[in-house]
C-alpha cells in the first residue's frame, strides 16, 4: 500500500493537490476536514461536538479524530493506499494513526509538507472563504487563530516524520502542474525505499 500525508498549514493547496495524487495513484483520501463537515451537515453528536473546536479555529480534540479516522480505513476495502490530508495534525495523532497503520502492515510511506509563505495563506483563506462559502475562513480573527495553531501544535508532526526518515517538503506556491510534479517526484522516490 502507498500510505502517505500531504502536510502543510490551512490554505497551502492541500485539497488541490490532493485530488491530483488520489487521480494519479488511485488512493483514498482522507480529510478530516471534509469527515468534520460531513458531520456537521448531517448534524451527528460528533459534527456538534467537533463545531465547537472549529467555530474557533481550534483543533479538535485527538481521540475524537482518531476514532472517526480509525472507522473511516476499517470501512474501506481494497485500496490501494491512503492519502491523508489535515491529518494528523498532534503527535498523538501521528502515534495513534502509525499504530492503526502497522496493524495493518501497511505504514507511511512519506509525509510531504507544502510550504507557502504567511501572506499567501492569508491570502488565499479569504479567497476560499468567498469562492467556496466557508464561513469559517471568513474572520480574520479565525484565519490569525488557525495559522497560529499550526505554528505552535501542527508543525511538530512533520518534526516527528523528519526522525522517522520520512520527511519531504515542496514548494507550494507557483503553478498547480509543477507543484504536483515535485510532489509525485517526493512520492516516487519514497516508493523506492
Amino acid at each position: 500500500m502507498i500510505n502517505i500525508i500531504l502536510f502543510g498549514p490551512p490554505g497551502a493547496g492541500k485539497g488541490t493537490q490532493s485530488a491530483k495524487i488520489i487521480e494519479k495513484y488511485s488512493l483514498l483520501h482522507i480529510a478530516t476536514g471534509d469527515l468534520f463537515r460531513k458531520h456537521l451537515k448531517d448534524g451527528t453528536p460528533l459534527g456538534n461536538l467537533a463545531k465547537e473546536y472549529m467555530n474557533k479555529g481550534n483543533l479538535v480534540p485527538d481521540q475524537v479524530v482518531i476514532d472517526m479516522v480509525d472507522d473511516k480505513i476499517k470501512s474501506t476495502e481494497n485500496v490501494t493506499g491512503i492519502i491523508f490530508d489535515g491529518f494528523p495534525r498532534t503527535i498523538p495523532q501521528a502515534e495513534a494513526l502509525n499504530k492503526l497503520l502497522e496493524a495493518k502492515s501497511a505504514p507511511i510511506k512519506v509525509l510531504i509538507e507544502l510550504v507557502v509563505p504567511e501572506d499567501e495563506l492569508r491570502k488565499r483563506l479569504a479567497e476560499r472563504a468567498m469562492k467556496e462559502n466557508r464561513p469559517d475562513d471568513a474572520k480574520p480573527e479565525v484565519i490569525e487563530n488557525r495559522i497560529s495553531v499550526y505554528k505552535g501544535e501542527t508543525v511538530a508532526v512533520a518534526d516527528y516524520y523528519k526522525k522517522l526518515g520520512k520527511y519531504s517538503s515542496v514548494v507550494g506556491v507557483g503553478q498547480i502542474e509543477n507543484i504536483f510534479s515535485n510532489i509525485c517526484r517526493e512520492i516516487d522516490k519514497s516508493l523506492l525505499l
